[in-house]
């Protein structure tokens, strides 16, 4: 099978498969330095916490620059390893993200392989035609002002009406070739997973 094309089509697929190759090349590399089980994703949130103190999901969020729900995921996996504890705050609303000792003796090795990722990122995007960086941070500000969701709306405003036409042609092509209307009545009912007995 020839590949698809990779073009805008794909910019998720292949950002995602981007993703896992660096992440995968990082979670090595620690596996080599004796923790295959530290996640690279760990590495923000404990530089942000050796910066800045104890500190909100908010705060770590902000800081690293992703979601409150991404930051909050990922405090949780590093709880659950025992890299952190959340302690209640002068606000009983808010958790606030302290590190374990366990992850304090990391810190040493974790700045030394960041600043070796941090060169080895460099020399890579002086391959590139243009520096990943920068283009990652023009895409997220790109976002900011519109989102994708918008974006795909205004690409085909009509896309939402023809998605139930669609399926009521669907529907409509069962009763036809069975010759029976309750046929089509039933697919619908269970395309839209509102299937009853």
């Amino acid at each position: 099978m020839p590949p698809l094309d990779s073009g805008p089509g794909l910019l998720g697929t292949r950002l995602r498969h981007l993703l896992e190759l660096l992440d995968a090349d990082v979670a090595a590399v620690y596996a080599e330095l004796g923790e295959a089980g530290f996640r690279p994703r760990f590495t923000p949130v404990l530089r942000a916490l050796a910066a800045f103190g104890p500190s909100s999901i908010r705060e770590l969020a902000d800081a690293i620059g992703v979601t409150h729900s991404a930051a909050s995921q990922t405090v949780a996996q590093m709880a659950g390893e025992g890299f952190v504890v959340l302690m209640p705050g002068a606000d009983a609303r808010r958790r606030i993200v302290h590190p374990t000792e366990k992850a304090e003796a990391l810190l040493p090795m974790l700045e030394a392989e960041w600043a070796a990722t941090a060169a080895a990122a460099a020399e890579l995007e002086a391959e590139l035609s243009f520096p990943l960086s920068r283009l990652v941070d023009e895409v997220l500000e790109a976002l900011s002002r519109r989102p994708m969701r918008q974006r795909i709306a205004d690409a085909a405003p009509d896309l939402a009406a023809r998605a139930r036409a669609g399926r009521e042609d669907g529907r409509e092509g069962v009763a036809a070739e069975t010759g029976d209307v309750g046929a089509g009545a039933e697919a619908g009912r269970a395309a839209e997973g509102g299937r009853r007995d």
